[in-house]
């Protein structure tokens, strides 16, 4: 009987194990009622597609919360870096090389101010990111408009080309999701970020620089929000001042879910593809079941808070032990 509450504990605790098992659970389920349209190749490719934009903002949010951190304006950043990449081309021709570059440079940007003002003005991270997402998505609506299109080949090909049957923002997201993996699991730099998130105190005193690591952390958030935008952008042909509506909350849904903890101090960068592997499968499966997108923003809302309460109750458990 031990042995058993022992091994629940484990997977219950273990945030990415009980999220895969639970989506394996979830896919089995989907493939028995909807045997023709959720179970093929090109349901599923398109799920991938759908997620990757997603789990590449959300990678850089979980470094964020293993830190203790969030950011709120990475939607905006979103918008705003396809916006810049596509006011450029469109309306001054500039090279696509340069108007890609100066999209990053402007989501860098976005993530160094706000990582400066926090880490080093003592800003509070929701003020200071919510602020600035209503301030980036104006530059956003400034730049785009009503929506930019007619792009050069060159930057197309960027989101639409295909590699073995799968758009290209899929291997892009591969990639960064091993790449930042491997960094944070076997790298100094970003292993402090759990010494951080877990104890900002302490981490200080044993010689971190901690608001260095928080700028930095914010950056690369950024420029991960930023790459994902124009990706986006080049996916879709138009660069939209609406992109990127809404991508915060489900992406720290998808972190919560991943394993993220809102005190710190905890994640990997695989539950952050687990969880916005999650949530895909579970907007798939609503639209595969025609309900409403009311519906699915209701359905969205509800599994935030019950992530969250997950997270409660896991860090009270672990606290009694």
């Amino acid at each position: 009987m031990t042995t058993q509450k022992f091994t629940l504990n484990n997977i219950l605790q273990d945030r990415v194990l009980s999220l895969s098992l639970t989506i394996v659970f979830l896919m089995l389920v989907l493939t028995l009622l909807y045997p023709t349209q959720f179970a093929t190749w090109d349901n599923f490719s398109q799920v991938l597609l759908n997620l990757s934009i997603d789990t590449i903002v959300a990678v850089g949010m979980m470094v964020l919360m293993i830190g203790g951190m969030f950011d709120l304006s990475v939607g905006s950043v979103v918008a705003f870096s396809g916006g810049m990449a596509g006011y450029l081309m469109y309306h001054h021709d500039v090279p696509v090389a340069l108007a890609v570059l100066a999209g990053l440079s402007g989501a860098t940007l976005v993530g160094l101010v706000n990582g400066w003002l926090i880490a080093r003005i003592g800003i509070n991270p929701m003020i200071q990111t919510l602020a600035m997402m209503g301030i980036v998505r104006g530059f956003a609506l400034m730049l785009s408009g009503a929506g930019l299109q007619n792009f050069p080949w060159e930057f197309i090909v960027i989101g639409q080309s295909k590699l073995l049957q799968l758009q290209t923002p899929v291997w892009y997201m591969l990639f960064i999701v091993l790449g930042i993996n491997f960094l944070v699991q076997r790298t100094t730099f970003f292993r402090r970020y759990y010494f951080i998130g877990g104890n900002e105190r302490a981490a200080r005193l044993s010689g971190i620089q901690v608001e260095r690591m928080k700028i930095w952390a914010f950056v690369i958030s950024a420029l991960l929000a930023g790459i994902a935008g124009i990706l986006l952008s080049s996916r879709l042909g138009a660069a939209l001042s609406t992109s990127g509506r809404g991508l915060e909350l489900r992406v720290i849904t998808a972190v919560i879910l991943g394993g993220a903890s809102l005190a710190g101090g905890q994640g990997r960068i695989l539950g952050a593809f687990l969880g916005a592997l999650f949530m895909a499968i579970i907007n798939n499966a609503l639209i595969i079941g025609r309900v409403s997108g009311y519906w699915q923003e209701v359905i969205l809302g509800v599994i935030l808070i019950l992530a969250v309460a997950m997270d409660q109750l896991l860090l009270r458990r672990v606290s009694r032990q």
